[in-house]
């Protein structure tokens, strides 16, 4: 059986709003609201995870005082 795709960051975010217009408009059976609700948890942390990734391996461009630039390592408060 293939693998679902996973779906990037933007599409993750567009089908959760979706799934949020579709629940507030109050036109949902609630076996629909709980079947939109999972998928709404499961988009969620397909949309944290992608964050959290690239927050990993973001780095900061840095210009000295030379005009040089310079890549430095993000530090992330906390970690």
């Amino acid at each position: 059986m293939p693998r679902k795709k996973e779906l990037s960051f933007e599409e993750s975010l567009e089908k959760l709003e979706q799934i949020v217009a579709s629940m507030e408009s109050g036109d949902s059976s609630l076996k629909d609201l709980m079947a939109n609700y999972s998928e709404g948890v499961q988009l969620g942390n397909n949309c944290l995870k992608a964050l959290e990734d690239a927050e990993k391996t973001m780095d900061l461009l840095v210009r000295e005082d030379n005009k040089k630039v310079i890549k430095q390592e993000l530090q992330i408060e906390g970690e």
